[in-house]
């Protein structure tokens, strides 16, 4: 399993507080994994000249076609800043029509507990998940019971 250790691109102050992402990014084919993982290379040289960036990292299940990735900012801001900048705009465009499956989640740390731990950003991110997947069947229920409504059923 191929990982790129966190790397500290900028440390913030001691009372700071870090904006933290996770992410997990499945592609639909192993054909798509060498694509996509040469494109998170790519990202990765850009996050570690993002401004606003603390440190990041990034695991890779080729195998499994599943990416996971692990950041903390300066704030939001900062992070959204980068996902506009390319190459990573056009590197998720891009990517897009390879996807099958991603979660994202973020939250907020003191930055001295910095670096994340993995264990702690896999497990937000299958809270995230299932609460996806809850609302998406509470959704569907509730199309359910309003086309019921409509038809009298």
């Amino acid at each position: 399993m191929p990982t790129l250790r966190w790397t500290t691109v900028s440390t913030p102050a001691a009372d700071a507080e870090a904006f933290v992402m996770a992410s997990r990014l499945e592609v639909r084919s192993l054909k798509d994994v060498p694509r996509f993982f040469l494109k998170s290379l790519a990202a990765w040289r850009q996050v570690s000249r993002a401004p606003g960036a603390y440190g990041a990292s990034l695991i890779a299940q080729p195998l499994g076609r599943t990416f996971w990735t692990l950041s903390a900012w300066e704030d939001r801001d900062a992070l959204y800043r980068y996902a506009r900048t390319e190459p990573h705009k056009s590197i998720m465009t891009g990517l897009r029509p390879t996807m099958k499956d991603s979660v994202f989640t973020f939250w907020q740390v003191p930055a001295a507990g910095l670096p994340i731990d993995w264990a702690d950003a896999r497990r937000r991110l299958a809270e995230a998940e299932a609460e996806a997947e809850a609302n998406a069947e509470a959704e569907a229920e509730a199309e359910t019971e309003a086309e019921q409504d409509r038809t009298g059923a």
